[in-house]
């Protein structure tokens, strides 16, 4: 590292994807970024992607929904990193089988177990060094079915997302004080490989008219780039094409 590197910055689930999206823009704007992730042969591609846009990326494996690997990874970025001055908690799944009926008890576990309580334990990892420093950014990537509930995303996935939004405005109330500042960034249908991990998954023409990882990468970049007396507590992102608007599946 050195002195033109501008933040610490983790990303969660940051193989591919969302996550790796993130990572990229962020390297490129000259911060240093650790991305992390439970697959460690993705982890390391993911990496090999990084150090092509720069040397300022490293990687740490860690399945957020255990709250000892969480802590264990957030000491050893700041250990060997410096301080975690960017949380991005991007981290998040969901399964085929969503809907009410066909949802598994132990699915729902999963499900919320990772988008919501790995949310939950990666901000806490982070929040004794940034209350000391009296600063930090955390932004949580929730989403569109989290701040409007509709069927389609199934009851595990929408609570967790919609707990996200509501941690992220507990934060700012709390953490204001440190000067840590929080934002949910929600967006709606992005074309990223999970898709097509749904039952039906959608189609070329769908998936052109859905956002890119690289639209929501640039939402993170804009919600970093902001002054630290700044506080952008939501954000909600959708396609013109949106679905959730009544706009013809194609």
């Amino acid at each position: 590292m050195t002195n033109l590197v501008k933040s610490v910055c983790w990303v969660t689930g940051a193989s591919s994807g969302i996550g790796l999206a993130i990572a990229e823009t962020l390297v490129e704007g000259g911060h240093f970024v650790v991305i992390s992730a439970r697959g460690e042969p993705a982890l390391a591609d993911a990496l090999e992607r990084l150090h092509k846009k720069g040397p300022n990326a490293a990687a740490v494996s860690v399945d957020v929904s255990s709250s000892d690997q969480v802590l264990s990874a957030a000491a050893r970025i700041e250990a060997q990193y410096g301080p975690i001055g960017i949380l991005v908690a991007n981290a998040g799944m969901n399964v085929a089988a969503r809907a009410w009926g066909e949802l598994s008890s132990a699915d729902f576990d999963q499900v919320t177990q990772i988008n919501l309580n790995g949310v939950y334990y990666t901000i806490d990892a982070v929040l004794p060094a940034m209350r000391a420093r009296k600063d930090g950014l955390i932004i949580n990537i929730a989403s569109w079915a989290g701040r409007f509930v509709s069927a389609k995303p199934g009851p595990s996935y929408s609570a967790a997302k919609a707990a996200v939004i509501a941690l992220t405005t507990s934060l700012n109330a709390s953490e204001y004080k440190y000067g840590i500042r929080a934002c949910a960034l929600s967006p709606a249908e992005v074309a990223t490989p999970a898709m097509m991990r749904r039952q039906v998954p959608p189609t070329e023409a769908a998936l052109s008219k859905m956002l890119k990882p690289e639209d929501i990468a640039a939402a993170v970049r804009f919600v970093a780039s902001m002054p630290s007396h700044i506080c952008i507590n939501e954000l909600v992102i959708s396609p013109v094409w949106n679905g959730a608007y009544g706009a013809p599946q194609l």
